[in-house]
């Protein structure tokens, strides 16, 4: 009776132990970007092949055969698979991408919605939910000193 008992206990205890080794890599932690930044990740073999679930949350770019650089595009969950030459899967992973929460004020006049970064005076930035006609208007004014500054480097 001891024996059956005891080889029953190792079984339950085997089968908790894959249970537990299963659920571990099912809560892997996902990777966490932040909107506008990027990070790097190492994969362990060569990289050919790189595919975002959704472009829109998140990009990812080879930089090296072992090194992506992941960038926060818009807020959201979204997953990456690296693939080898062969088609084999390197990597299956989650990534979400946050807002940034450094010195960011919102402010709200009714329904409408503007974001600032206050490093330390305060100006206005592009975020995700903004008023339209503030964002577009922030965006032009983005845009055309991007173009001031590109003219000024092509002299």
């Amino acid at each position: 009776m001891l024996s059956f008992v005891s080889h029953r206990a190792l079984r339950l205890l085997a089968a908790g132990a894959a249970l537990a080794a299963t659920a571990a890599i099912a809560q892997a932690e996902p990777i966490a970007v932040v909107v506008d930044h990027a990070k790097v990740m190492q994969v362990s073999r060569p990289a050919d092949i790189v595919i975002i679930g959704n472009p829109a949350i998140a990009d990812a770019t080879i930089q090296d055969n072992r090194t992506l650089i992941i960038t926060g595009r818009s807020f959201g969950t979204t997953n990456l698979i690296v693939l080898d030459s062969d088609g084999k899967p390197i990597a299956d992973e989650v990534i979400t991408v946050a807002a940034p929460n450094d010195q960011v004020v919102t402010v709200f006049r009714r329904a409408n919605r503007q974001s600032y970064s206050c490093t330390p005076e305060c100006a206005p930035i592009l975020m995700v939910g903004d008023n339209v006609d503030v964002f577009d208007s922030v965006n032009q004014q983005i845009q055309a000193h991007g173009s001031l500054t590109d003219t000024a480097a092509t002299r």
